[in-house]
């Protein structure tokens, strides 16, 4: 009860709870993974109150778990020790629009669909790069696991669009990082040392980022879709390599699933732009002939139009995760893997799905690097505990093959970053080490991640 007292002191009694009906919602995400203990959350309103939450924690050695939206499905967010979550939903403010600077400042809890309609109602020339994901993920949250968006193939994944963070240390002292630490202006990254790397990809265990400056870009007039389809996988290596050397896509997604029949093959989808009709036309056409001299890569005449409105979406859903059970259950495992290894993963992967009993179903997206982000999709009952144990059976599985396949696993559950520690150059191993115990010593950032 001290503790609870201490958190409502710090940020309002409504705003803090260790009631169970409260914590039940915490203790678990949209993914497959088992649920965890949350002894209390929290809900800021200031970085101050950041500031005092950390040093509360580190005071008293108890473990410490940021939240943005909570939709990592790999329960990123789920403490696996306990202690108190602080979801950050309230620091909701959009700070600063730089037009002409091309970039927005904004706090930790603010979601991909609130910066996405500001932008819309005040500056309709902008655009941010968005994920395939729920609206309510927050920018902060996205960029922190190195998400991807519409924009990735053209301008490379999230946390390489970030230009600045604020950051609250594990000791409750704050940092900023980028040109925000010498200049009012939030505008750049360089040419400081990239600080950054201390807070990208390491899921929480080395600070609580509160606010973030990430690039915008030009928002085009025109966009369409240009779609191919191919039964040739061990072809599709080639075509990717030939496609990205026009560089002239926004993005480009390769799919397919078992059900319907009729998307049992391998689609590759070109997104287009353009600030003219007859830019996007020429776009379009270019990308036609190059595809052209490949017999066994088709043309799609004219996609559905739902499944057409869907790749044109902003966020776009280009995975139809097929055989959608009763108990709405979803999970997939990303799998950043080299373009070379694409007609394996697709193989082997169909042949995890049906071990398990589900029907396939592969969503990638081409990163600006020529690497892919290999998804492997899979459906599940909530309801049914082994139909659940057998999507994480299946997602183990995926995990191991991304590795043999020489890959690495996105946002990863704690099961997939074991198999990777287990993997890694063991002086690189150390080194990670090094760094989370110089910057928590007291070890209370999100225990059991990254060890």
């Amino acid at each position: 009860m001290e503790i609870l007292l201490r958190l409502a002191e710090i940020v309002g009694e409504d705003f803090v709870s260790n009631k169970p009906e409260e914590l039940f919602m915490y203790s678990r995400d949209s993914g497959a993974q088992a649920p965890r203990s949350v002894d209390y959350v929290v809900m800021p309103k200031a970085v101050e109150e950041v500031q005092d939450i950390v040093r509360l924690a580190n005071d008293n050695k108890i473990p410490l778990t940021p939240m943005g939206g909570g939709f990592t499905t790999s329960a990123l967010a789920v403490p696996l020790r306990g202690g108190i979550l602080v979801d950050m939903k309230r620091m909701d403010r959009i700070i600063e629009v730089n037009e002409r600077g091309r970039y927005a400042v904004m706090e930790a809890g603010v979601s991909q669909g609130a910066l996405k309609g500001y932008l819309e109602k005040h500056h309709p020339r902008l655009q941010h790069c968005m994920p395939e994901a729920p609206p309510t993920v927050t920018v902060v949250g996205n960029s922190l696991i190195r998400g991807h968006g519409h924009l990735t193939t053209r301008y490379g994944i999230n946390s390489e669009l970030i230009n600045g963070m604020e950051v609250v240390l594990p000791n409750g002292d704050v940092v900023r990082v980028g040109s925000c630490s010498i200049s009012p202006l939030w505008f750049t990254r360089g040419p400081l040392p990239d600080l950054s790397g201390l807070f990208i990809g390491w899921l929480g265990t080395t600070g609580i980022v509160t606010k973030i400056s990430i690039r915008l870009f030009p928002k085009p007039g025109y966009r369409d879709a240009v779609a191919f389809v191919t039964d040739n996988l061990d072809l599709v290596p080639e075509a990717v390599f030939e496609i990205n050397q026009v560089d002239l896509l926004e993005n480009f997604f390769i799919w397919g699933q078992e059900k319907p029949e009729w998307m049992d093959h391998v689609y590759l989808v070109m997104i287009v732009s353009g600030g003219t009709e007859e830019e996007l036309e020429f776009k379009k056409q270019t990308y036609s002939r190059v595809l052209q001299k490949y017999e066994d890569i088709q043309p799609v005449e004219e996609l559905p139009p739902a499944l057409k409105k869907r790749l044109l979406d902003v966020p776009p859903f280009a995975a139809t995760a097929a055989d959608f059970r009763k108990g709405g259950g979803f999970e997939y495992t990303g799998a950043i893997i080299h373009v070379d290894k694409l007609p394996e993963a697709w193989r082997r992967g169909k042949e995890i799905a049906g071990k398990y009993g589900m029907l396939y179903s592969h969503a990638i997206q081409v990163l600006a690097d020529q690497s892919l982000m290999f998804a492997f999709d899979y459906s599940f009952n909530r309801a049914d505990e082994e139909d659940i144990e057998r999507t994480r059976r299946a997602i183990d599985e995926s995990d191991r093959l991304t590795l043999e396949l020489g890959g690495m696993v996105w946002r990863p559950d704690i099961s997939a970053q074991k198999l990777m520690i287990d993997k890694m150059d063991p002086n690189t191993r150390q080194l990670i080490g090094e760094v989370k115990r110089l910057l928590d010593p007291s070890g209370i950032m999100n225990p059991g991640n990254w060890e």
